[in-house]
């Protein structure tokens, strides 16, 4: 059991096991005094005033106390971060890291301006950690990239992969939690989703093009697929020696 485990863990793509060892590693220290979640927790005026610069990311890799709602989103942030980086970005790990820095950028610009609108800025400031709502765009992007697959919720129903971010939504309303996180994690994800995929298509310019620093950080190797049929397969010498 321990050896399969440990090989999961070792065929999950970088950034995939990057992100997911910062999160549970986080969570558990918390949750074992060894940390406190007031260093962790986005603080905008901490941050200008007091310089913690780290609040920035830290809110991203705390997912609250360690229960079934932990689990649940390590099952989302495991699943649907290592789909997305195996699959859709496959030998493209600086765009799928500049993807989530985009996502943790709008997630926290949201929460910056909402908090300086009358009437909803006190909704947004008890929103200390954004890492539900980045799991959440994650799962959004992989929903609209692979519309078509069929999926089962709980056993009770089937319904399309373009559906899984509102089946998830309506299953957060049914069990009383809050869905602010969600719905902003849908809004990350489709600013992405348009700006990437929809956006280009429409007018043949791409605004969300990696910056070259960022593909400096990343050693992707380069995907080759070679024609079948400049491909040459070697006569074996059992064959050669019949033909003479």
């Amino acid at each position: 059991m321990a050896q399969a485990v440990e090989d999961w863990y070792k065929q999950m793509p970088i950034i995939t096991r990057s992100y997911l060892t910062a999160a549970v590693v986080t969570t558990i220290g918390c949750s074992l005094d060894i940390i406190t979640p007031y260093n962790l927790y986005l603080n905008p005026r901490l941050v200008v005033r007091q310089y913690e610069i780290w609040r920035l990311i830290t809110n991203f890799l705390y997912f609250r106390k360690m229960d079934l709602d932990f689990l649940f989103h390590m099952f989302f942030l495991a699943r649907y971060c290592k789909l997305l980086e195996e699959n859709s970005f496959r030998g493209r790990t600086a765009d799928f890291f500049y993807m989530l820095l985009f996502g943790a950028t709008v997630l926290t610009g949201i929460v910056l301006v909402g908090g300086m609108i009358p009437y909803v800025s006190a909704s947004f400031a008890r929103i200390f950690f954004l890492s539900n709502s980045l799991t959440f765009m994650m799962v959004y992007v992989w929903s609209k990239q692979n519309p078509y697959i069929h999926m089962s919720f709980l056993g009770l129903f089937t319904f399309t992969a373009a559906y899984l971010p509102w089946v998830l939504l309506g299953f957060s309303i049914l069990v009383g939690t809050s869905t602010w996180v969600d719905l902003l994690g849908m809004i990350a994800g489709h600013a992405y989703y348009f700006l990437e995929d929809v956006y280009p298509r429409m007018t043949g310019r791409h605004p969300l093009k990696t910056p070259a620093f960022i593909k400096q950080l990343f050693a992707d190797d380069l995907v080759v697929v070679a024609p079948l049929a400049n491909v040459r397969f070697p006569i074996p010498a059992a064959q050669e020696l019949h033909q003479d």
